[in-house]
Order: structure tokens, then C-alpha cells, then sequence
């Protein structure tokens, strides 16, 4: 017993600092994460709030089990919220995920550095412009008179300006390429430095071999790349039902609704607008269960197929 605690206790004390480092990450974990979850007794519950009973309303509340699951899954919308859900998350992670691939293999193979660095700076920073902000410039770029009309107008595609936000059917695309143009300079850090700790070796060997640019980016990068890619799937797949409230909320409107309203934006509307706490809830946690078996099956089909997997 001593050889096993000792030694660890003392490891513990090497490293005191490090764990006086974690103890922030520990606490906002808690109080943000994981006590949080003791609202999902909500979802079982006909919660109807008491002002200053928090706890007295939660927890002296009638418990219904699963009705509410049951009122989501039987109603009208859900068929509706869940197309658009999906067929959302899907478009936008087809788009945004290979994209910033697309972007980290270029700017590997470009040798003048000035124009590198200014390609990267402009691709990061929309990251950092808030979805308020982004959504404005979408809404301008894309409105009758604007830039995007403008152009298609001159170049003979269109005869009038294209009501984008109007149009319900070009929606999806409209929310999948501008999470791809908001997201993808940051997206492609992680590839850059995968790209980077990739041995100069292989490449030499693959010029020596007669292989060109191109097929060393085919049999060298790209399979290099692969554990990165699959992990990253893995963690994109787990956020496939969280669409994101801020975009769909500040780029949809009543024209549109019947395709952007999503999964996040329904329980808001029920939650917060018309103070059903306890669907909302119960919406929610449909979307993470959902999820967590994503997550699962995705990690157990990349182990099968790849070998890697995320745990």
C-alpha cells in the first residue's frame, strides 16, 4: 500500500503548482457544467416557477415522467423542427468542416510568406466578430440592393435582386456558408499545425520517388492528416443537433420560419416566450441525449474503420 501512495502523493506535491493551475478549469467545470444538471428534474416535472421558491417550486412540483417528451415527439412541429435541424447541421458541417482543410493545405503550399500571413490574419478574424455583427453583414451583403445582387445582376444570372432571407429554400445554404466564412480561418489552425508536425522526410522521400505537389498531398498529407480529421468528425458530429441559437435567431424572421426554426430556437420560444421551463427542457435534453449516442457511434464506426478513435 505505501509504494503505491507515497510515490503518487509525492508526484502530487512535485506538481502542486499545475494542480493550483487546474483549480479554476475544476471550478467553472462545476458551477457551469455539471450543477446545471440538476435542472433536467425540470424536464419530469409541471414546473411552474414561484418568484423567490426556486427549489421550493422544483422540487414541490407535480411529476408528469415523460409527457412532455411525449407533447414534443406527438406534436405538429416536431417533424418540421427536426428537417430543419438536420438538414441544417448537415449542410453546414459538409461545408464548414471541409473547407478549412481546404484552406490549411493551400496556404501550406504557398512559399511567399507576406501573402500567407495576410491570407490567415483575413480568415481569422471574422471568427472573433460576434454572430450580432456577422448576421448584419450577411443581411446587407444579401439584401435585394446588395453587393451579392449586384453581381449576379451584372453577370446576366438574374434579372432582379434574389430575396435570400425571403426565401425559405435558400435558408440552409445562406446559414451553411456563413458559418463556413465565419468559422473557417480558426478551423483551420488545427490542421495548420497538424500539417506542421508532419515530418519533412516523407515529402523528400515522396520527390524522390517522382511524385509531384499534388500526389504528395494525396499519399503523404492527407493521410497524415487523417487521425486529426476523424477526431475533429467526432467532436463536430456530438454538435450536430446545436445548430446555434445566435445565427438562426438574428438571420430568420417570419418569411423564413418554416426552415430556420431549429431545435434551439423552438425551446426558446416555448421556454422563454411562452414560459413552458418544463417543454423547453425536455426539448433540450432530447437534443443532448441524442447527441451523446452520436457521439458514441461515430467514435465506435472511427475505431472499426480507421483505428482511431476520440476515447
Amino acid at each position: 500500500m505505501e509504494r503505491d501512495v507515497y510515490p503518487t502523493l509525492r508526484r502530487m506535491l512535485r506538481q502542486r503548482y499545475l494542480f493550483l493551475l487546474l483549480i479554476p478549469g475544476v471550478v467553472w467545470a462545476v458551477l457551469f457544467a455539471y450543477a446545471p444538471m440538476a435542472g433536467l428534474y425540470m424536464a419530469f416535472i409541471d414546473y411552474k416557477p414561484a418568484l423567490g421558491d426556486f427549489w421550493g417550486s422544483l422540487f414541490k412540483a407535480k411529476f408528469v415522467g415523460v409527457q412532455w417528451f411525449e407533447y414534443f415527439f406527438s406534436g405538429q412541429d416536431f417533424v418540421r423542427v427536426m428537417r430543419n435541424t438536420l438538414v441544417s447541421s448537415v449542410l453546414t458541417l459538409s461545408i464548414g468542416f471541409a473547407v478549412p482543410i481546404v484552406i490549411a493545405i493551400t496556404l501550406n503550399e504557398v512559399r511567399i510568406n507576406w501573402f500567407k500571413r495576410t491570407v490567415q490574419t483575413a480568415s481569422y478574424l471574422p471568427f472573433f466578430i460576434s454572430w450580432v455583427v456577422a448576421a448584419s453583414i450577411v443581411i446587407t451583403f444579401l439584401s435585394a440592393e446588395g453587393p451579392v445582387n449586384q453581381l449576379l445582376i451584372k453577370l446576366g444570372f438574374v434579372e432582379q435582386g434574389v430575396l435570400f432571407m425571403q426565401e425559405g429554400k435558400l435558408f440552409w445554404i445562406v446559414i451553411a456558408l456563413s458559418n463556413a466564412w465565419k468559422e473557417m480561418g480558426y478551423n483551420s489552425i488545427m490542421y495548420l499545425a497538424a500539417i506542421a508536425a508532419i515530418p519533412t522526410e516523407l515529402f523528400e522521400a515522396a520527390k524522390v520517388d517522382g511524385a509531384g505537389r499534388m500526389k504528395q498531398i494525396w499519399h503523404v498529407l492527407l493521410p497524415m492528416l487523417r487521425p486529426t480529421i476523424m477526431i475533429l468528425l467526432i467532436l463536430n458530429i456530438g454538435n450536430l443537433l446545436n445548430t446555434g441559437f445566435d445565427q438562426y435567431f438574428l438571420l430568420g424572421n417570419s418569411l423564413n420560419r418554416s426552415y430556420s426554426d431549429v431545435i434551439d430556437t423552438y425551446a426558446f420560444r416555448y421556454g422563454i416566450q411562452n414560459g413552458m421551463f418544463s417543454f423547453a427542457t425536455a426539448v433540450s435534453m432530447f437534443k443532448s441525449v441524442v447527441a451523446f449516442i452520436l457521439v458514441i457511434a461515430v467514435n465506435n464506426l472511427s475505431k472499426k474503420m480507421s483505428g482511431t478513435r476520440l476515447f
